[in-house]
């Protein structure tokens, strides 16, 4: 990694439970990119916009957390909580103490899915949310987040 991507603003990309299965898991709902392909994805773009993207996936409500509060001084979260997006009180309450910009983010159309993904209880926690445009909706999120930290144009 170059000294200017390490002197970047750091972004992180925190993925929730059972986004290790994308590429196989209901490609119809989720698209066949898997999550390594993803990640590099971002990387290279964040090289690109002018942060360094880190990137973390994990099953379980606890680790989530824990990532969320790691990262308190970075510049940026791009969040899918998954899952736990319609379920999980604490998870909204570690991204609300966060006082960067962070933007949740869904590869598919919650909205267009079964009614209970319809409520995201961590939503409100963020300051926007990217949702059914497949690997777009990260790269977007991720795009937005580095104008913000970076005064791009």
């Amino acid at each position: 990694m170059s000294t200017d991507t390490e002197a970047s603003p750091t972004v992180l990309v925190l993925h929730g439970p059972n986004l290790n299965l994308l590429g196989e898991r209901e490609p119809d709902v989720y698209g066949e990119t898997t999550l390594a392909q993803l990640d590099a994805g971002l990387v290279a773009l964040g090289r690109r916009l002018g942060v360094r993207v880190v990137h973390e996936q994990h099953n379980g409500e606890g680790a989530l957390i824990d990532a969320l509060h790691r990262a308190r001084t970075f510049a940026g979260v791009l969040v899918n909580p998954a899952g736990y997006t319609h379920t999980s009180v604490a998870l909204r309450d570690a991204l609300a103490a966060l006082p960067c910009p962070k933007i949740e983010v869904h590869l598919s159309n919650i909205h267009a899915r079964e009614s209970f993904r319809h409520t995201s209880i961590t939503a409100g926690a963020c300051d926007g949310v990217v949702a059914g445009l497949g690997d777009a909706s990260y790269e977007l999120a991720l795009r937005h987040i580095a104008h913000l930290v970076t005064h791009q144009d």
